[in-house]
């Protein structure tokens, strides 16, 4: 499970790392006022970057709960590995093409992130005894 659990904390970490790029992404960044900041930005990048933090945020909570669901159901902690890796794979994909506002090939990321979280969720339910 050590790959899983690392799998939880670089989900963890990816909501932060497309926040430093939005806010990178453009001069005068203002810590005061965040998101008037980036509400004000005209640049797609600084906003993509930071759509892609939110739904980063948004795609965590059921990815930790389904690791933690087949840890608990004692499913075959490979299984549980590539399912964890296939998941911050297409997260990290989601996020490289909403930066590059490439809509299809986002929405695919995401699509393959949703179906390893519903994957390992299966996964536990089919393993409870």
């Amino acid at each position: 499970m050590l790959i899983a659990y690392g799998c939880i904390i670089v989900a963890a970490c990816l909501p932060y790392l497309w926040a430093v790029l939005a806010k990178t992404s453009a001069p005068g960044y203002n810590n005061k006022d965040p998101r008037g900041w980036v509400a004000r930005q005209e640049s797609y990048r600084v906003r993509n970057a930071y759509a892609a933090h939110l739904n980063a945020f948004e795609a965590f909570p059921a990815f930790a709960a389904a690791v933690l669901m087949a840890q608990f159901a004692q499913v075959d902690a490979q299984h549980v590995a590539w399912l964890s890796m296939a998941f911050i794979a297409f997260r990290i994909l989601h996020g490289i093409f909403y930066l590059a506002a490439l809509q299809a090939l986002r929405s695919l990321a995401w699509l393959g992130g949703f179906a390893s979280v519903i994957a390992l969720m299966l996964l536990a339910a089919l393993n409870v005894s």
